[in-house]
């Protein structure tokens, strides 16, 4: 375990007392003054902080925010940046913080969907905590394992461990420029989840900053703690700096398809037999439906497409049996497969064009930005073929509506919901991703919310109950928020069950436990029994 050394408390004193009698001295300037004290490398800090004053302030801000909805003018910036590059800088950040009264958010990758690693509603000043100089990444393929650090991304680690080995990979996300810091807080679906789970589920230590500013192992932050961060959500319990992985065993060859089916085709019937067939199929095969709208095949009028999007952990012969015994409805053919590596099908199923190389998953930045809200749905009965068409009628009235229905079953079926925080497990068939977007900003904002809240509605009676499930990475304001001071189980709960289930009653016990004053908070952070006024 690695711990804070502590500084002359004189000298601490000193320079807070200094602060507190300066009102003219602006906020960063006192963390500034607070984190060079503490920080076991203060030569390098101040090329790491970016005020507003700063020419590279925005630029930073928006490099990896994803959505738009949260960069726009009207909304709450943060007072300055501070992109630690070093363990020590992270620890001397979460003091400072603390001391100085500085909300503070935490941002690994910058893809929360509701913005809340780099935007605060519920208080300000705030700070931004960014990792994004955290991405040292260690493969031990005789171990099979790695050390990855918070701000490397799923497609840095990815690459990374094919560059050691053919043979091994990871089951995480299918988005590559995901922080992976963030990523596993909440769970950390991939391709692989019917094989081997989550990424979290395939975590075996890790290294966080806990409220007190301690650097803690998982032997010393107790099995408590380790089990809540590895789902329980970001930004309650600390800041993670490290995770060490476990690495699963990939075939040289794997093999991917994409078959696209249109109403006019019998996408109705298809889907309708998935539903039925992907969460139970060989659960070396995960096929997720992509469903988006398309002209259809008379004119000014539209259609809807049903995407299926493959990977087959084997060879394309290997998977046309298995499709021609459980599968035969959606007709898939040896021209549709693809085989290829694992870290090439990383790319496929990412959607980057076929020839693209893997050297492209060290650019870690996303190009393709948007205004866009989502939600996300646990289905555990299957919906019906009539129901389908009423389902569509909605749907197309949307100008550019995406859904993606993601099979469970296999290991995801056979790991205990308590087993870590993310409970969507047995008897869950597939689960729901709605997104719509937009790229004229606050223009048609209030259209396009308006239409998903509406067809989530719409879907509830095929969803699952009590609680309606959620994903905790997919961020939902919609269904609660703390506010300002009001951080209570009793509201919180309304959200808190639906994303963790009775998971949430033991977060909420690790987080009175390992943070009593609330220090790791936002708007739908775990809070502690008793929340003290902040």
């Amino acid at each position: 375990m690695e711990s804070y050394s502590f500084r002359p408390f004189l000298s601490s004193f000193l320079i807070l007392l200094s602060i507190s009698l300066t009102n003219s001295i602006p906020i960063q300037e006192a963390f500034n003054h607070c984190v060079t004290l503490h920080s076991q490398t203060p030569n390098e800090f101040p090329s790491a902080v970016y005020t507003r004053n700063n020419a590279s302030y925005t630029s930073i801000l928006e490099s990896t925010a994803q959505n738009l909805r949260y960069l726009l003018p009207s909304l709450p910036k943060p007072e300055f940046i501070f992109t630690p590059f070093h363990d020590s800088q992270v620890q001397a950040a979460v003091i400072c913080a603390k001391q100085l009264g500085i909300h503070m958010r935490v941002r690994s990758g910058g893809h929360d969907y509701e913005g809340l690693s780099y935007v605060s509603f519920i208080e300000k000043p705030f700070m931004i905590l960014d990792l994004v100089k955290l991405r040292e990444i260690n493969v031990d393929i005789a171990q099979n394992t790695a050390w990855i650090q918070a701000g490397a991304t799923v497609g840095e680690v990815y690459y990374r461990i094919a560059e050691k080995s053919a043979v091994h990979g990871f089951p995480a996300g299918l988005c590559t420029t995901l922080g992976i810091g963030g990523h596993i807080t909440g769970g950390a679906y991939g391709s692989m989840m019917r094989k081997y789970g989550l990424g979290a589920d395939n975590v075996l230590d890790a290294r966080i900053v806990d409220a007190n500013g301690r650097i803690l192992d998982r032997a010393a932050m107790g099995e408590d703690l380790f089990w809540a961060i590895r789902g329980g959500g970001g930004g309650s319990f600390g800041v993670i700096l490290w995770w060490k992985i476990k690495l699963v065993p990939v075939p040289e060859t794997v093999t991917v398809f994409t078959v696209t089916k249109s109403l006019e085709q019998g996408a109705n019937k298809i889907l309708y037999r998935w539903q039925e067939v992907a969460p139970s199929i060989d659960e070396n095969l995960f096929i997720r439906v992509l469903i988006q709208t398309a002209n259809g095949s008379l004119p000014g009028r539209r259609t809807v497409t049903t995407s299926y999007n493959a990977l087959f952990l084997g060879s394309a012969n290997t998977l046309l049996q298995v499709m021609k015994q459980s599968f035969p409805e959606l007709g898939l053919t040896k021209n549709d497969c693809v085989e290829t590596s694992w870290i090439k099908s990383v790319l496929y199923i990412a959607g980057f064009p076929s020839g693209t190389a893997p050297e492209v998953l060290l650019q870690a930045k996303s190009t393709s930005k948007a205004y866009f809200k989502a939600k996300s749905d646990f289905i555990r009965q299957v919906i019906p073929e009539n129901s389908l068409n009423s389902l569509w009628k909605i749907f197309l009235q949307e100008d550019g509506p995406l859904m993606i229905w993601n099979p469970y079953g296999g290991m995801m079926g056979r790991i205990p919901e308590s087993a870590t925080p993310f409970p969507h497990r047995q008897g869950t068939l597939y689960k729901i991703q709605y997104v719509t977007g937009w790229l004229d900003g606050e223009k048609s904002m209030a259209r396009h919310m308006n239409w998903i809240r509406r067809f989530y509605y719409f879907m509830a009676p095929y969803a699952s109950k009590y609680p309606r499930e959620a994903y905790v990475n997919y961020r939902d304001l919609d269904i609660g928020m703390n506010h300002q001071n009001t951080t209570s189980f009793s509201k919180a709960s309304i959200w808190g069950f639906k994303y963790f289930k009775n998971n949430f009653l033991r977060l909420v016990q690790v987080k009175t436990k390992v943070d009593p004053s609330n220090f790791f908070r936002h708007e739908q952070s775990i809070p502690p029994f008793h929340t003290k006024r902040w």
